[in-house]
């Protein structure tokens, strides 16, 4: 069991072992989030799941991860004028249902004993799925797999809406109809289907569920980039602080893991969004697919370990989830004081 490895006395029944673990695993997701707009957070559930943590425990706990680094984010968006509130609100109802939908579901796989092993098959595939797309959009050059979250400093009337977004909007035009920013018309519906889709995704896996809410909401609703991502993240910050709440009754929520993971996060993430600055993202977005990839791997092979009662298969797993996070999030770091070396030296040589 990994979990004995670093069970002991400590900060909110945490061992100390465990803080610096968890608080150095933060750091590594701010670091990924804070340049890419989009980080390691779903590799947080699988990996307490690794770490023989209660499913409902690593859902929570992971959850309550996500409410706290959207609500430093989306203000940082609101500063921006990137977040609509109307459409945050409409998809705070559908996403409202949808966690309790998701919850209600890990309480009943876990009553059944089922839970860990589901969620860890549900993130095989979707960590696969999304690393594979990001890599194949980041070796064919069209710039997917991340966020800007300076984004945009063109008008949002710039922005054209996608084709498969225009085909819905022409379709589906059962009332109430909404004007949303950037001179968008949708259907009320529409937009509660997308939250509901999301919102059961957020509480089932302890994501926040931006990594697909965000397309939804530019290729489904037709949303402009930049409004897409500061209104997703406003959203999170309900969806993900319900679903805590809802966990926390439970007993689902461990503050001696959420608290060093926030911890290091806050500072990870002003590293890295300093990151953008200086690095082209699009230079390691293979990376940062290939990272998904491999965690995708490393939580089948967790599970099969689990599911043998092999310590060391979960003991690899657990090193290959982390240590794919680790390689990116220092890629990132090594490539920016790599640039910053490369531009004083230029400025130097201009100067002379």
């Amino acid at each position: 069991m990994l979990g004995s490895l670093l069970s002991g006395p400590g900060f909110l029944g945490t061992s100390p072992e465990m803080l610096a673990l968890f608080a150095g695993f933060g750091l590594v997701v701010g670091v990924l989030f804070g340049f890419f707009g989009m980080g390691g957070s779903f590799l947080v559930t699988p990996a307490l799941l690794m770490l023989d943590y209660p499913a409902p425990v690593a859902v929570g706990s992971g959850m309550a991860f996500v409410f706290g680094t959207a609500v430093i984010a989306t203000l940082k968006h609101h500063d921006l004028g990137q977040v609509d509130y109307k459409l945050g609100v409409i998809m705070i109802t559908g996403t409202t249902i949808g966690i309790e939908a998701g919850r209600a579901s890990v309480y009943y796989l876990e009553s059944m004993g089922l839970a860990g092993g589901v969620i860890s098959v549900a993130y095989v595939v979707l960590l696969g799925g999304v690393g594979a797309m990001v890599t194949r959009d980041a070796l064919k050059g069209d710039g997917g797999g991340g966020v800007d979250h300076e984004a945009a400093d063109k008008d949002l009337d710039e922005y054209e809406i996608p084709e498969i977004a225009k085909k819905i909007q022409r379709t589906v035009r059962i009332p109430p109809m909404v004007t949303l920013r950037g001179d968008v018309s949708v259907s009320v519906w529409v937009i509660t289907a997308v939250a509901f889709s999301t919102g059961v995704l957020s509480g089932f896996l302890g994501v926040g569920g931006g990594f697909i809410r965000m397309p939804a909401m530019i290729y489904a609703i037709g949303v402009p980039v930049p409004v897409a991502v500061g209104t997703d993240l406003f959203e999170i910050v309900f969806s993900g602080g319900l679903g805590s709440y809802l966990y926390g009754q439970g007993g689902g929520v461990n503050l001696g893991i959420v608290a060093p993971l926030l911890f290091g996060s806050a500072l990870g993430a002003r590293v890295g969004s300093a990151a953008t600055a200086v690095v082209d993202s699009d230079e390691i977005k293979v990376y940062f697919g290939g990272m998904l990839l491999v965690g995708s791997i490393a939580v089948g092979i967790g599970e099969v370990g689990s599911y043998l009662g092999n310590p060391t298969l979960e003991l690899i797993g657990l090193v290959l989830v982390i240590g794919a996070a680790v390689a990116v999030a220092f890629a990132v770091l090594y490539t920016t004081v790599t640039s910053l070396r490369v531009t004083r030296q230029q400025q130097t040589s201009a100067a002379d």
